[in-house]
């Protein structure tokens, strides 16, 4: 593949998309407190770590899979709706069902494997319609 037809602004935009989804998807907005519960987090065990780090690294594998998407979508002829479905897939056919054979051997709860496969889906599907959008 030719990394020159790529767009650079696109995969950044999608790159912090998934970041913005994330934190969204885990705060007490959405899915935050239940994805506590089912972690067995309290709030003093959320303020742990070196949260630079963290995020900053976030970001690098955010970057990562909006690059490998675009990779995949790296033809004249995706469209936004192409996009869509193309991360939809990534993120539900890939992503999702490899969350839910590592959760089945953590013994993770259904819960648990609903809550980060959703944010997957959500966050690749919307990568995915960004770079198709911004051909």
């Amino acid at each position: 593949m030719d990394v020159s037809t790529l767009n650079w602004l696109a995969i950044i935009a999608a790159a912090l998309s998934n970041f913005l989804i994330g934190g969204l998807w885990y705060s007490p907005v959405l899915f935050g407190n239940l994805w506590m519960k089912e972690n067995k987090f309290s709030d003093d065990d959320l303020k742990k770590g070196n949260m630079a780090k963290i995020f900053g690294l976030t970001f690098v594998f955010s970057f990562v899979m909006a690059f490998n998407l675009a990779m995949f979508l790296n033809d004249s002829s995706t469209t936004a709706i192409w996009g869509a479905t193309a991360g939809f897939l990534a993120g539900f056919g890939w992503v999702a069902m490899a969350i839910f054979i590592i959760g089945q051997f953590e013994h993770k709860s259904t819960k648990y494997m609903l809550i980060h496969g959703g944010y997957v889906i959500i966050s690749f599907a919307l990568m995915g319609l960004i770079i198709g959008l911004w051909r």
